[in-house]
């Protein structure tokens, strides 16, 4: 009798062991869920890190003229009503300060309010 408790502990313990290492809930299971959680924590923080970028510019944008201005000019290509727009192919355009009053008469580039076209000699027609 003593010999069959025995044989039926062992047998528990190893199918108790075997739930611990292999079955659902067990430290394999936990391993994956530990790697997946360190996968996603590095996730949200990038992502965190952008939300507090674009929040940063939602402000500047809600208060300062130079941010609307300086995504006018590199979005949509605006430039004021006071400025000529000279388009050289192949040539990438400087990051320049904006001079000149905040934001007053942009215009779409290519198209100046105020100044007739210039022709490639640089002089006007």
């Amino acid at each position: 009798m003593l010999k069959w408790l025995a044989v039926v502990l062992i047998a528990l313990l190893g199918l108790l062991q075997y739930s611990l290492w292999l079955g659902e809930g067990g430290l394999r299971e936990l391993t994956h869920i530990r790697s997946r959680v360190d996968t996603l924590a590095a996730e949200t923080e990038t992502l965190e890190a952008r939300n507090q970028r674009l929040a940063a510019e939602v402000v500047d944008l809600k208060n300062g003229l130079d941010a609307i201005e300086e995504r006018a000019r590199s979005d949509i290509g605006m430039v004021r009503s006071d400025e000529q727009f000279f388009w050289v192919p192949g040539v990438e355009p400087e990051d320049s300060p904006v001079d000149g009053p905040e934001g007053e008469g942009l215009t779409p580039s290519g198209v100046p309010a105020t100044s007739p076209p210039v022709t490639s000699e640089g002089s006007r027609p």
